[in-house]
């Protein structure tokens, strides 16, 4: 089978002595889980709000690569630079490849810590397969970069927290006292759900709840899709445009 990528990736790779240290000032996730494989994070705003997502890829010469949506990758870099400051790193761009696969991982291969349905991702040449990586995702309710992640995302709406991209023991990092206000003093009331869906609708459409708008219908596979929800409009039938929608209990 050929090795394939449900969106094309960048890979940066962060150097130097105060690596580890820099990004876990900056990113949502503790570095130290990256003595277990990938860590799964994101880059924030100050308000809060997503900007980038990305993997965090650990090497044996200490040095961190960032696997990243290829869109993503220029705008995350200028925000790591001026981030950066006087911080003893260098951040440069790689030419190495991503590819997936499911079932055993092969060596030098990594486990996605999203979901074990997606299997792993390979940056040393490993070939990956042919999977239908979209209805994957719906199932298990993993949003993609530049389609359900998009800047007016908050992460904990999008199942950062289920999906192992957030700690909150890890203390400080760049939006973070927005996230942790939203994990321990609000109820979440909106956030991405699986959905049954009946007949199709183009990214992007509106759901309704009988004349009440309810959210936004995003990526569908296998007669399910990913939509954006308000909870307490989620219940019954719902329609986006042309197709008939459900929520998956």
């Amino acid at each position: 089978m050929t090795a394939t990528t449900a969106t094309p990736r960048s890979v940066l790779r962060v150097s130097g002595p105060e690596a580890s240290d820099f990004l876990q000032n900056l990113v949502t996730n503790d570095l130290g889980k990256l003595r277990d494989g990938l860590v799964y994070a994101a880059l924030l705003t100050p308000q809060g709000k997503y900007r980038a997502d990305f993997f965090l890829v650990p090497q044996a010469d200490g040095s961190i690569l960032i696997d990243v949506a290829e869109p993503l990758a220029a705008d995350l870099t200028r925000a790591l630079t001026l981030y950066k400051l006087r911080a003893k790193v260098a951040l440069e761009p790689t030419g190495i490849t991503v590819t997936r696969g499911t079932g055993p991982a092969p060596e030098g291969a990594f486990a996605d810590p999203r979901d074990a349905s997606l299997g792993w991702r390979g940056y040393d040449g490993q070939p990956g397969d042919t999977a239908d990586w979209d209805a994957l995702r719906v199932a298990a309710c993993v949003p993609e970069s530049g389609v359900e992640l998009t800047p007016d995302t908050f992460i904990l709406e999008a199942g950062f927290e289920r999906l192992h991209g957030v700690d909150f023991r890890k203390g400080c990092y760049v939006g973070q006292e927005v996230t942790a206000r939203m994990k321990h003093k609000t109820e979440l009331r909106k956030g991405l759900v699986t959905v049954e869906v009946a007949g199709e609708a183009p990214v992007g459409t509106e759901v309704v709840t009988g004349e009440k708008p309810a959210g936004t219908l995003y990526t569908q596979a296998g007669g399910r899709g990913i939509a954006y929800l308000r909870f307490d409009r989620a219940e019954g039938e719902m329609t986006a445009g042309s197709a008939t929608l459900r929520r998956v209990p």
